[in-house]
This record gives structure tokens, C-alpha cells and sequence, in this order.
């Protein structure tokens, strides 16, 4: 099972990141677990700066802009 984690504090971009992420992960039907971290301080302890941030089992692939779902396909693959 995959872990995504969508890092940012709510905003329209973090919200939009979170849907192309369940976009991707269920057109590959690959089981996930979709995390929404909206802390600042668990945000910065991933060393990210720039929010929205996606992390897939706890590597950080993206920060700072909205990955599409097929950038988040190959990044799930």
C-alpha cells in the first residue's frame, strides 16, 4: 500500500494536489492511504519550504506547485 501525503495548509492548490493524487492512485489501482498534513511545524520537519508538498511513502517528490494526476501516475509506478 502506498502512502500519500499531501503537505499545505488548505488552500485551493493543497485541496487540488489531494485530488489529482486519489485521481492517479485510483485509475492505477493502487491501494492507498491519502494523508492531509496541515501543521506547519510537521510540514517543515519534512524539510519542506513551499507548500503544496506531495510525498509518497515518505519521500518528497513535489513542492511548491500542483503535480498533474499523470506526473503523480509515473511517481506512483
Amino acid at each position: 500500500m502506498k502512502k500519500i501525503q499531501v503537505l499545505g495548509t488548505g488552500c485551493p492548490k493543497c485541496k487540488k494536489l489531494a485530488e489529482n493524487a486519489e485521481a492517479a492512485a485510483k485509475e492505477l489501482g493502487v491501494a492507498y492511504e491519502l494523508e492531509k498534513i496541515t501543521q506547519i511545524n510537521d510540514i517543515m520537519k519534512m524539510g519542506v519550504m513551499m507548500t503544496p508538498a506531495l510525498a509518497i511513502d515518505g519521500a518528497v517528490k513535489v513542492t511548491g506547485k500542483v503535480a498533474s494526476p499523470d506526473d503523480i501516475k509515473a511517481m506512483l509506478s
